[in-house]
């Protein structure tokens, strides 16, 4: 008995199958049919069941259309004289109806030991059956591939989550949801790009290499470049390039692509990541937040047809102007108990964030200032209850080295993050050109780094030079492409909205 019966017939081991399989290629080789590589199907099914979804039974047959059609055998009925095969291509499903007198015997008896998963391909006219359903009626019918491997069970598809993530080319054989994922993902991409070049942005490519990581504050990733003899880092940020085009005289760019930080795996965090960074001259952290919200609200609403999203069961609505609140104002909205208490004060900050199970001997807190521990406390106590778009502003210098200093207080910066539904989504600022308040800043940084914070800045000596130049007044930010998917797709796991996310080695 085959697996090409349906899901009520008794397990078979999948090896027995893979065996089975394996004689019908054998077979198939002899035969020196295997692989053609010369079939171009005319016809998407997508396409024909959009098409002639109106037209009556008698309509489409007075037409006598005829279609060529290749795809995924997902299920297969073999019933005497006649037999029926569902194909499925990259655009939707369609019905083969198949018998002697359409395809000639032979074939029709080949047909019936091929298997669920082979890649077929036919020709033949359109017609509909006495239940509605659009289907080829076969004239011609060949084998394009096979399948060796059985798909999952078609009432389950795959059932262990990593299995899915792991083997995504079966998950999106099997699996709509999946599909409709990261169709929806590639359309949210497309108007992403259309909206910032429609407002004038030069979509531009910097390096992935860097020989001085920079831009933001993680781990990289190290490599060697042979030829060069040199240390050279996977980028954790296009940023400090970036501003370069900008010095240049690029007044306003853009890149989406990947970062690279050699940091933990979480339903949050992927190792290598896609991010959209953009900058504009004569622009400042103002701007920037009321731009950043019209980039999420547009991008969203093409590719979900509404800016009023649903989010794991829970409303999120992007119509709305989004909050902004200052760290202290966060913690006091969404943690009540802190108001009235001394968030001024280090040893208070101190203590309440040994309690939340912060080690403050270790590098950055073991050193951190004010600001820093205000922070600290903000993202354990508030930072997971912003559900609603809010903007958190001003930051403090001291855990913001690219950022411009505010001019009404020296020890906060402009610049802002936004959160929804718990989770950071963009990070911007009015950009330091000051290139003697930088070079300050990035001394400050090495001082971290060698006091054991891991995560702090290099000297970047040829970025002070650009600056050196003269930067215009300058506005960035960046946006967690994967976050935002998250959320256009209702997806609860980062791994969701990656095609092949990072898991740990498989041993085969």
């Amino acid at each position: 008995m085959t697996d090409q019966n349906q899901s009520t017939d008794p397990i078979i081991d999948e090896n027995s199958i893979i065996a089975e399989r394996r004689q019908k290629l054998t077979k198939w080789r002899e035969q020196g049919a295997a692989y053609p590589n010369h079939f171009t199907p005319s016809h998407r099914a997508g396409a024909l069941q959009t098409e002639f979804e109106a037209l009556d039974k008698t309509e489409i047959e007075e037409r006598a259309i005829e279609v060529s059609i290749a795809g995924r055998m997902m299920l297969k009925r073999v019933m005497g004289k006649a037999s029926f095969a569902t194909v499925q291509d990259a655009t939707g499903q369609i019905q083969f109806y198949i018998n002697d007198e359409g395809i000639g015997a032979d074939t029709h008896e080949s047909f019936k030991h091929w298997d669920m998963g082979d890649i077929i391909a036919a020709s033949g006219t359109l017609f509909k059956t006495n239940k509605g359903e659009l289907s080829v009626r076969c004239s011609e019918l060949q084998l394009i591939s096979k399948s060796l491997r059985p798909l999952p069970d078609k009432f389950h598809g795959l059932a262990d989550q990593e299995l899915k993530y792991r083997q995504r080319y079966v998950d999106l054989i099997v699996s709509e949801q999946t599909r409709d994922t990261f169709i929806k993902r590639s359309k949210a991409m497309n108007a992403l790009r259309e909206f910032m070049i429609d407002n004038q942005f030069m979509e531009v490519e910097t390096p992935m290499l860097h020989p001085i990581p920079g831009g933001a504050s993680a781990k990289p990733f190290k490599t060697h470049h042979n030829a060069l003899d040199m240390e050279m880092f996977l980028r954790i940020a296009p940023e400090l390039y970036l501003k370069r085009l900008i010095v240049g005289g690029f007044e306003r760019v853009f890149e989406v692509n990947r970062n690279f930080r050699n940091e933990g795996v979480s339903p949050r965090h992927n190792p290598e990541f896609t991010m959209m960074e953009f900058y504009a001259a004569y622009t400042d952290y103002e701007w920037m937040m009321n731009y950043t919200e019209s980039v999420i609200r547009e991008v969203a609403t093409r590719a979900t047809g509404s800016a009023v999203l649903t989010y794991q069961t829970k409303e999120l609505d992007l119509s709305k102007p989004f909050d902004r609140l200052t760290i202290t104002g966060a913690i006091e909205k969404y943690a009540p108990n802190y108001v009235g208490t001394a968030l001024d004060d280090l040893e208070f900050l101190r203590s309440e964030l040994k309690k939340k199970g912060v080690d403050m001997n270790a590098a950055p807190m073991k050193n951190a200032g004010l600001g820093a521990l205000q922070l600290a406390l903000f993202e354990e106590v508030a930072e997971h209850l912003l559900w609603n778009p809010t903007f958190i502003i001003d930051y403090p210098v001291e855990v913001s080295p690219l950022a411009r200093a505010s001019d009404k207080d020296a020890n906060i910066t402009e610049r802002f993050e936004l959160f929804m539904t718990g989770r950071e989504i963009a990070n911007g600022f009015s950009e330091l050109n000051d290139p003697e308040d930088q070079a300050a800043r990035f001394l400050a940084q090495v001082a971290a780094k060698d006091a054991g914070d891991d995560e702090a800045m290099y000297f970047d000596a040829d970025y002070i030079r650009a600056l050196e130049y003269g930067m215009p007044p300058t506005g960035g930010c960046g946006i967690g492409i994967d976050r935002l998917m998250m959320l256009i797709t209702d997806s609860p796991n980062i791994r969701d909205v990656l095609l092949f996310p990072h898991l740990r080695k498989e041993e085969f």
